[in-house]
């Protein structure tokens, strides 16, 4: 199975920007995505099945034109899961989980830390999210989470971190926490086959930083220790130009 995680900062625009036609010839069996911006109603749904894509599920933030997640699949899943249960989690639409034979997979859009009210809700967010992830793989344990965890987890993962270390993403407690999730019981799936620097799936849009590669590596595939036996490929993809993020891809046997 070959899983992509994209954060298209709005898909309407990325769709512009020739999306759906990567899409095709990156033939992901499933594709999770981030900040759709939009609405099911807004998405020329057709389109999309057209290139492949006939089961396509989207979950909207209340607030329009805001956030969202999507999950778009090549094969039918078993069950589809819209959101945590979580209030203060759901209302932005930012968790989405699609069930398969052997295994379960999840958009993720982790917040930002913007101000300081906006880094108290992730902080909350993040432990109830931990609290979540502990229970659902009692019944779940072959989880793969793919998103924006808006978070960088070691200073290998971002390219200026003596200038970042009182910046929202790179804080002490957000790479902590990012650390512990990660050995609760999941491979960085990139890190797994790659070690190298310089390696980044986010660009400010500022002063020429995706030309002079000034990024952060904030998008992960996280997939359960349960299946570190099968992971084949973990790469990022850095020639999608249709986001400040690029797409990253897993391939599990």
């Amino acid at each position: 199975m070959k899983i992509i995680s994209y954060n298209v900062n709005g898909i309407r625009a990325a769709i512009t920007k020739g999306f759906i036609e990567w899409l095709q010839q990156a033939n992901p069996d499933v594709i999770c995505l981030q900040e759709i911006k939009a609405t099911e109603e807004q998405i020329p749904v057709s389109d999309i099945t057209a290139a492949g894509y006939p089961y396509q599920y989207y979950y909207p933030a209340t607030k329009k034109g805001y956030s969202g997640v999507a999950i778009l699949s090549k094969i039918k899943p078993n069950n589809i899961v819209y959101g945590t249960g979580i209030g203060h989690m759901d209302f932005e639409g930012r968790n989405l989980r699609a069930d398969f034979d052997e295994c379960s997979v999840m958009s993720l859009y982790l917040p930002s830390g913007t101000n300081i009210e906006r880094l108290d809700h992730k902080f909350m967010f993040m432990d109830d999210f931990q609290n979540y992830i502990d229970e659902l793989k009692k019944d779940i344990p072959n989880l793969i989470i793919c998103g924006d965890y808006n978070i960088c987890h070691e200073a290998i993962d971002i390219h200026d971190p003596i200038r970042n270390k009182n910046t929202s993403g790179f804080l002490p407690e957000e790479r902590a926490w990012l650390d512990k999730f990660m050995k609760s019981g999941f491979v960085d799936s990139f890190r797994h086959f790659n070690s190298e620097p310089h390696q980044y799936s986010w660009w400010s849009y500022r002063a020429g930083a995706r030309g002079n590669n000034k990024g952060w590596r904030i998008d992960y595939n996280l997939v359960s220790d349960s299946l570190k036996h099968k992971l084949k490929r973990a790469v990022i993809l850095p020639d999608a130009v249709h986001s400040d993020h690029c797409p990253v891809l897993v391939e599990i046997d």
